[in-house]
């Protein structure tokens, strides 16, 4: 059971496992298997694309949605419909138009944010690289119904899921000094995925986001 070893991963590392917050990815699965899954006890919920979310999400009960996929402008709006957290914030304009919307459409509501990286240097992903993370999270900072609560990343894949232990590292020294550099409070990191959550929460993984270890295998698209 997936929960049963998080909380074992915790303990080894001499975390809270209360403190790590499993999101169930339920890309390509249907709403009713979906619904299963949080009738089991799932409370949040990833999905990668905001299409797919939005026309899922009224077929399942109450949970928490993130966006654990790119973010394109004309998305926006449904994804602000949609999800809860946004965890892929990549670039000032992807910040400017949400908080554009939400001025706009949803006066009172502040969005909880975190802000990919990049952390392999992969020129196939998205993400900023390390070193452009201070720039945009002043930027994102600027906006008042954006709450940035901390990083998250992909490191390249491999078979063997020590080989992602440097890179979920790296993600939580890097949010370790734009904490001290800036003042502002990440508490979040969203690192690890089915093959090597483990590891992500032995590095200080606040939210891992399994998807095959959940739902089994992907439903071809």
């Amino acid at each position: 059971m997936v929960r049963e070893r998080i909380r074992a991963a915790a303990e080894a590392a001499g975390r809270d496992p209360n403190s790590i917050t499993l999101i169930a990815v339920s890309k390509t699965h249907p709403a009713e298997v979906v619904d299963a899954v949080v009738a089991a006890g799932a409370r949040d919920l990833g999905e990668n694309r905001v299409q797919e979310a939005h026309a899922k999400k009224n077929g399942v009960r109450d949970a928490r949605w993130h966006l654990i996929g790119p973010l394109q402008r004309n998305k926006a709006r449904t994804a602000l419909e949609v999800f809860d957290v946004i965890h892929t914030v990549d670039r000032s304009e992807i910040a400017d138009r949400l908080q554009f919307l939400l001025v706009e459409h949803w006066p009172e509501r502040v969005v909880e944010v975190l802000l990919e990286v990049n952390i392999g240097d992969e020129p196939q992903k998205a993400g900023i690289s390390p070193g452009q993370a201070r720039g945009l999270l002043d930027a994102v900072c600027a906006h008042d119904r954006l709450t940035v609560r901390g990083l998250m990343a992909i490191p390249p894949f491999a078979a063997d899921p020590e080989m992602s232990r440097p890179f979920f590292r790296s993600l939580r020294e890097l949010r370790d000094r734009l904490q001290d550099e800036t003042g502002h409070h990440l508490p979040k990191l969203s690192m690890g995925m089915s093959h090597d959550f483990e590891i992500a929460v032995a590095e200080g993984a606040t939210m891992v986001r399994v998807g095959t270890a959940i739902f089994g295998s992907r439903i071809p698209t």
